[in-house]
């Protein structure tokens, strides 16, 4: 597991191009945001490091989305290695750092569980990145299909529970059908006798 994860953001391409070629790149600070799914088995810790430039502004969400207790440590470190947030047994969380300049590493830690794997959703907005911000961006033309799938628990269970909402109208609905049948045997049943 030792091996660091580098998040894809190809940035040869553009670097090379002159400023000219890129009207307003430094006009404006725009941000970055780029989600990821991943699953952690038991025992196992995973971490990822991104690259920032100074004054920039990171921010990391995240969200255990499968696994039991649905719970898992969090670890951010600065690029000196200094502890910025440190949490244990948490099902989600959301940190926001201004920077310096260098790696920041986040690990998603599941080494205190012997059997269960987690299911972590973890998602990045990077602001004022200046130019390399459209830079960083230009990777996600290159990818299509299942790998821009952009799914978060909320999105599944909305549906589910409307469903859920729907079913159990249903069900209310036809106990009082039910009473109302038995109610009206009942004195169709008084009445005859």
């Amino acid at each position: 597991m030792g091996d660091k994860t580098w998040l894809p953001f190809p940035v040869l391409l553009l670097a090379a191009l002159p400023p000219v070629l890129l009207p307003g790149a430094a006009g404006f600070t725009p941000s970055l945001d780029s989600d990821f799914t991943f699953t952690l088995p038991a025992g196992q810790k995973e971490c990822f490091y991104q690259p920032m430039p100074l004054k920039a502004s990171l921010e990391i969400e995240y969200q255990v989305l499968d696994g039991a207790g649905l719970d898992i440590d969090f670890h951010l470190a600065s690029p000196e290695g200094k502890t910025l947030v440190f949490e244990q047994r948490k099902s989600d969380g959301v940190h926001t750092v201004e920077t310096e300049v260098g790696d920041y590493m986040f690990c998603f830690d599941n080494t205190f569980s012997t059997i269960s794997e987690k299911v972590i959703f973890f998602e990045l907005i990077l602001d004022n990145m200046g130019e390399q911000a459209q830079e960083q961006e230009d990777w996600k033309k290159y990818i299509t299909g299942t790998d821009m799938l952009d799914m978060k628990l909320e999105d599944i269970l909305d549906p589910i529970i409307k469903i859920a909402s729907d079913v159990q109208l249903r069900l209310h609905l036809g106990i009082h059908q039910q009473h109302q049948v038995q109610t009206k045997q009942k004195w169709a049943h008084t009445n005859s006798a």
